[in-house]
């Protein structure tokens, strides 16, 4: 028994929690691979010509991050192929989870860029940057802040309820 509060095995927290992740990682991927292949057809269309080098500049650091994103919200598929069997789920899960963080975090720039690019197009105004800040700190939040602030007052409950 473990300290997580269920009546389960180490191993059977692994088996549970990778499944968590996986049911995770399958709805950050399905979202990965729409903003991707949109991306990739961009260069195809006539008006990428005519975009400032500013714009192709973002264009390109938006490729190649969400390019990124990609691979890192995959890596914990070939995480789980490569050390499937060799009795490592407990690391694998620990490994994938930190993998599955990193491309949420490039998930948030890959965004940021798509936007500051569209933007920028659509609005030729200094106002896109303001747009995009504002979406990037409500990304934040959603993704990041309050997941943290639900953990810290889980944990202070639970030392108020110790005392």
């Amino acid at each position: 028994m473990t300290d997580s509060g269920r009546d389960e095995t180490v191993e059977e927290r692994a088996d549970r929690k990778w499944n968590d992740l996986l049911q995770e990682l399958r709805v950050a991927q399905t979202g990965v691979q729409i903003l991707f292949g949109f991306l990739l057809a961009v260069v195809f269309q006539q008006r990428f010509t005519s975009l400032s080098d500013t714009d192709r500049t973002i264009y390109v650091v938006t490729v190649v991050l969400g390019a990124a994103t990609t691979g890192a919200l995959i890596g914990p598929v070939s995480f789980h192929r490569m050390l499937a069997g060799q009795r490592l789920k407990p690391q694998t899960v620990a490994w994938a989870s930190r993998l599955t963080v990193v491309g949420l975090v490039l998930l948030l720039c890959t965004v940021a860029s798509s936007l500051m690019l569209i933007l920028r197009v659509a609005l030729h105004s200094a106002l896109a940057p303001w747009l995009v800040a504002g979406v990037v700190l409500w990304f934040i939040g959603c993704w990041f802040v309050l997941p943290l602030l639900a953990r810290r007052l889980h944990r202070d409950r639970a030392t108020e309820q110790v005392r």
